[in-house]
């Protein structure tokens, strides 16, 4: 989402400053290109009275002087010439007089030549100054061409045009584009990291949030959102949030109360039953022995379910104190503690793996887990068989692996194992309530663990718990 919302941001600032960038650098482009005409048009001007006084002033003296029009004084072309030669050496624009046929008058230098075709030349012979051309662009090799018209009586008797190189005009251009692209480039950058704090403070709450989620459908119920972080919406949403949660909690923890306040009130009423059915039994008579051994068992089978929905109850309320366990040693520790049982069914443990195993467990908890499992394998396995408990480190997890030679799950029970109460259909001849693996999962998911179930090769079933593994 952070990425999303920041390549939209960036996107939409790029978008505003290339719109602005654009018309910018050919406002600057064409300004360069304005003041280098009316650098012309101001030199051109001084051109055209210069002619004037040259062409027309001496053709008008001649024509006084003897009733002929003979053409301009030669020395005063030679003078016209020389000065717009000086100008070319200074400036390095070409310039010249020329007819109305474009023939030359006077030039800056022998060769240069106008099409009196071109527009410029045109405009001028209509009596137009051509003083907006086209614009030069830094990537063309263009010339700038102005032309203005010489005018005696109210006719054009020649025009003046100069050619200007543009080569210094587009250095200038280019510089200023590249000057107005470098400070694109930090705008960008400058919007970048003013974007990356505006959605790191929208998206903050919304972090925080998703964490306090993840905390309390991990079963740390007590955690909530500060809520003074963000944008109104945001804390409104996290003080709603916290809410919902309180009220949560308060519902799990009536719910949790409510199965251990039963169970415990249930135990002592259940013991004074299971009292009285034993002076009962004192005094029936001869025959009713099975039918008084039937309501012992579900006397004794109910006791075991109050027992571990009470074990339940507070393995959901427990909280668990991690610490660096040899996990290695406390899986050895409970399978000692579970031989005895194993040897009366003619059973064995195999332990597998390394014989010194540091995680970050509650040795508690994971014992209580493993009690579990463990009595599961044992009550599942098959006499004479063998429990093989496994243990590995899988990168920063811890991995204990108890695995039997029981008849083990179908593809559909395994879906359903470790859910509370439920028993597989083939299993219900067996003792047990169907909490055990249900108490296992909530004591390791308590300590941030886990517990899954896999098929065992050969037949079986194989349950695997993990933990975190100590630094």
């Amino acid at each position: 989402m952070r990425t999303r919302l920041l390549a939209l941001l960036l996107t939409l600032m790029t978008a505003v400053l290339i719109a602005l960038g654009i018309p910018l650098a050919i406002s600057r482009a064409s300004a360069h290109q304005q003041g280098v005409i009316r650098d012309r048009v101001d030199d051109i001007t001084r051109f055209v009275s210069d002619t004037q006084l040259t062409v027309v002033s001496d053709t008008v003296r001649a024509q006084d002087d003897s009733g002929l029009t003979p053409g301009p004084d030669p020395a005063d072309l030679d003078m016209l010439s020389s000065e717009l030669s000086r100008y070319e050496d200074v400036y390095g624009i070409r310039v010249g007089a020329f007819d109305r046929l474009g023939q030359p008058i006077a030039v800056s230098h022998i060769g240069f030549r106008v099409d009196p075709r071109s527009a410029a030349f045109t405009a001028a012979l209509a009596g137009r100054r051509s003083d907006d051309p086209g614009q030069v662009w830094p990537w063309q090799r263009g010339r700038l061409v102005v032309a203005a018209p010489v005018i005696h009586r109210g006719d054009v008797v020649a025009v003046v045009v100069t050619d200007s190189p543009t080569g210094r005009m587009r250095s200038r251009v280019q510089q200023d584009w590249l000057i107005l692209a470098a400070g694109e480039v930090v705008a960008v950058l400058a919007a970048l990291l003013l974007a990356n704090r505006l959605t790191g403070w929208v998206l903050r709450p919304v972090r925080v949030l998703d964490s306090v989620t993840h905390e309390i459908a991990t079963g740390r119920l007590g955690a909530r959102v500060a809520g003074a972080q963000g944008p109104p919406e945001l804390r409104r949403l996290a003080g709603s949030f916290n809410e919902m949660a309180d009220h949560v909690e308060t519902v799990v923890e009536q719910q949790r109360a409510f199965a251990a306040d039963a169970s415990h009130q249930l135990r002592n009423p259940l013991s004074a039953l299971l009292l009285r059915i034993e002076e009962l039994g004192l005094s029936l008579p001869p025959g009713h022995g099975d039918t008084l051994d039937g309501v012992r068992d579900e006397g004794r089978r109910l006791t075991h379910v109050l027992d571990e929905l009470l074990e339940l109850a507070l393995a959901e309320n427990a909280r668990p104190s991690a610490r660096a366990v040899d996990v290695a040693a406390l899986v050895h520790e409970r399978i000692d503690a579970w031989q005895a049982l194993a040897r009366s069914r003619d059973q064995c443990f195999e332990q597998e793996g390394p014989s010194a195993l540091t995680g970050n467990v509650d040795p508690v908890t994971l014992g209580s887990a493993l009690d579990a499992i463990l009595d599961n394998a044992l009550k599942f396995a098959p006499l004479g068989s063998t429990v093989t408990v496994g243990c590995s480190a899988l990168g920063d997890r811890i991995e204990i692996r108890v695995s039997d030679r029981g008849p083990g799950l179908t593809f559909e029970e395994m879906r359903r194992v470790g859910d509370r109460f439920w028993r597989s259909p083939r299993h219900q001849n067996v003792d047990g309530s169907g909490l055990g693996l249900s108490i296992a999962r909530t004591l390791l998911e308590a300590g941030d663990g886990a517990v899954d179930f896999t098929a065992r090769e050969g037949g079986g079933l194989t349950v695997v718990l993990t933990v975190p593994r100590a630094d």
